[in-house]
Formats: structure tokens, sequence, C-alpha cells
């Protein structure tokens, strides 16, 4: 069954940078556009970046500029640059297909904690 596996969090401070990883089994991953999702305390899961099967790429208003999302369907893995990190950003990260609606995702990983903070 599908799997996804993200990795690369940490507590940054502002203005910083991390590199996210998503590693996907249980599918074929290059038929696939894949997202990244983010879910802050208190709030609602949200898309941050995707990727269609072929690369391209797209994002939030909020991250657009400094967040960078890509592929390697090689390793059946989803990256996510993210520069000039805010408070803002602190959330649990997870990756999934895109979805048109979040609710109709049954399965999430385990995410990876991303935390910005001086």
């Amino acid at each position: 069954q599908v799997q996804f596996v993200e990795s690369g969090g940490g507590l940054v401070q502002p203005g910083g940078s991390l590199r996210l990883s998503c590693e996907a089994s249980g599918i074929i991953f290059r038929n696939y556009a894949m997202a990244w999702y983010r879910q802050a305390p208190g709030k609602q899961r949200e898309s941050v970046a995707t990727i269609s099967s072929g690369g391209t790429p797209n994002y939030s208003g909020s991250v657009k500029g400094r967040f960078t999302i890509s592929r390697d369907n090689a390793k059946n893995t989803v990256y996510l640059q993210m520069n000039s990190l805010k408070s803002d950003d602190t959330a649990v990260y997870y990756c999934n297909y895109e979805w048109t609606s979040i609710s109709k995702a049954d399965y999430w990983g385990r995410g990876t904690q991303v935390t910005v903070s001086s």
C-alpha cells in the first residue's frame, strides 16, 4: 500500500533554510502529481506547493518566492526547499498526492516538524 515518509524538519532561526524530503512507496510515483501540505497548531491543514507529474510547480501565495518544490522520479522522492523562513511557517509538513480537496485524503504519513524560532 502507499506510504509517504517525510524527513528533514528541525529547528531553524527566522531567515534560515531547510530542505524537506518525502519518499513514496507502493505507487508508480512518476504518474502522480504530488504536493506538500502543512498544519500549524490550531489550524487546518493547507497545501503549500504542488508539482505535476511532468514537473510543473505551483505555490500558495504565502510561500511563493521562498519555497521550491521539486521531484526525482528515479528516487520516488519529492522535495521542498524552504528559504527565508518565518515564524508563520512553523508547522508539521506532510507530502501526499495533489488532492482537489484535502478531505479526500484517507492516508497521511507522520510528517516532519518545522519550527522557526529565535
